[in-house]
């Protein structure tokens, strides 16, 4: 019988020496890498939930970045037609999520669910400042991101691509004491779209057919917030030449309405060419200006291109650093109730089916200023609050409670502060009453 080994293995089990020394390898190896320090998880898209009153059903996702600013910006970033919050975060704006991992500041994106993706920017509700329409909703995503990010209120703008575009008039428009400035890639002037048959879509402002006097649009603007009188956002145009699907006559319509709401001339006060085929016009004499557009020469629909977004973070002043420091301190305020009918108080209610808004404006009547202030209220029976702004809100039904926010914890004698919050309602959509500010009664508006 020979002596070799009929299984024709060696060694450990048959690995053979060539293979024992590879597994010691591959073993070397592997405890290597587990002593290189692996980096952290990197921050991601998050979709958020139960994020206030929805009355149009959009989703919400927020993009914040694992270097956050002690106290960040806030850009709400709205998608295109058939467009999601993961296609633009990934896409068209990916420039804007570079910026915010350099720079700290927090995206927020609204996702349209209803077919065709489109944001609505036609209907009556759409065009009312807390009509019920997806600026409602919107706008309830930019105030749970103010209170979970300790969000700067002086660096919330808003930016979008086509109906984002849209929106991203609409919302400057109707809150322009929310944004400090807007840039739209291809969109239309606020009120463009808007329609009387249920459709949203308006085919004489998207050929570029809907031509009205600098006047005339801002007048359609500043009916989206009627009584308004405070300053209105900057606002950065792009636009194509050759953009057959909002056509280019929306750029110089969007450009009268801007600086009529702005009050400066439409003759530009600067011009440049910041690329070869961009033209850059800007208005009135500010820095950064009030109003800018750009046209792109020979550029469709497919906007932005290569450039366009870094533009518009530095217009939108989102290519600050974040803050280095860490340090906290305590602020102690005194609170100072004024006299008796020293406070006077305005309450708006827009409501819908069963849902609502309503804004709260105080004015100080008395002669002294008030630092830190609470407003107490009822709310009639069948009201929940869901989420608010400019002030934190608690109880959410009954008699409420509104503390003041770090930054309009003052009120200066003859001024105003607004705050407001959304609810449900089972019915009763009256506005609240029963008014004290610190203790001391206020009169009713």
């Amino acid at each position: 019988m020979s002596s070799a080994n009929p299984s024709g293995r060696t060694g450990l089990d048959g690995l053979g020496l060539a293979g024992i020394i590879a597994a010691v390898l591959v073993l070397i190896a592997a405890v290597a890498l587990s002593l290189v320090p692996q980096p952290a998880q990197a921050a991601s898209l998050v979709r958020v939930t139960n994020f206030g009153t929805n009355p149009t059903g959009l989703n919400m996702y927020v993009y914040a970045p694992d270097r956050l600013a002690e106290r960040p910006a806030l850009l709400v970033m709205v998608h295109y037609c058939t467009g999601s919050a993961g296609a633009v975060h990934n896409g068209g704006g990916r420039d804007y999520v570079s910026a915010a991992d350099r720079n700290g500041y927090v995206i927020i994106y609204p996702e349209a669910t209803r077919d065709g993706h489109c944001f609505d920017v036609s209907t009556q509700n759409a065009l009312r400042r807390n009509g019920g329409s997806d600026s409602t909703g919107i706008m309830s995503m930019v105030s749970y991101a103010r209170q979970r990010y300790n969000v700067d209120p002086e660096r919330i703008v808003v930016s979008g691509i086509s109906s984002g575009a849209m929106m991203t008039n609409v919302l400057a428009a109707q809150y322009p004491d929310v944004f400090s400035a807007g840039a739209a890639f291809a969109g239309v002037p606020a009120g463009c779209f808007a329609t009387t048959d249920g459709s949203m879509w308006n085919s004489q402002c998207s050929g570029g057919n809907l031509l009205k006097t600098p006047q005339q649009w801002g007048d359609q603007a500043r009916a989206m917030y009627p009584g308004y009188t405070g300053r209105y956002p900057r606002m950065q145009l792009w636009h194509g030449t050759a953009d057959t699907t909002l056509a280019y006559p929306n750029f110089g319509e969007a450009l009268d309405q801007w600086t009529n709401l702005h009050g400066v001339s439409r003759t530009p006060t600067f011009t440049d060419q910041p690329q070869s085929n961009w033209t850059r016009t800007r208005y009135g004499t500010g820095t950064p200006a009030v109003v800018e557009g750009i046209s792109a020469q020979g550029t469709g629909h497919d906007v932005p291109t290569a450039g366009m977004v870094a533009r518009a973070i530095t217009f939108l002043g989102l290519d600050r650093p974040p803050t280095t420091t860490t340090t906290t301190t305590t602020t102690t305020t005194t609170t100072t109730p004024p006299p008796s009918q020293g406070c006077t108080v305005k309450a708006a209610v827009n409501a819908w089916n069963t849902g609502l808004t309503e804004t709260i404006t105080i004015t100080n009547t008395s002669s002294a200023p008030v630092n830190g202030w609470t407003l107490q209220f009822t709310l009639p029976g069948g009201q929940t609050i869901t989420g608010g702004w400019s002030a934190t809100y608690s109880p959410t039904t009954g008699q409420v409670t509104a503390k003041n926010v770090d930054y309009n914890a003052q009120i200066q004698p003859s001024a105003q502060v607004s705050i407001g919050f959304q609810a449900t309602h089972t019915g009763n959509s009256a506005p609240a009453d029963g008014f004290t500010l610190n203790g001391a009664r206020c009169a009713v508006a």
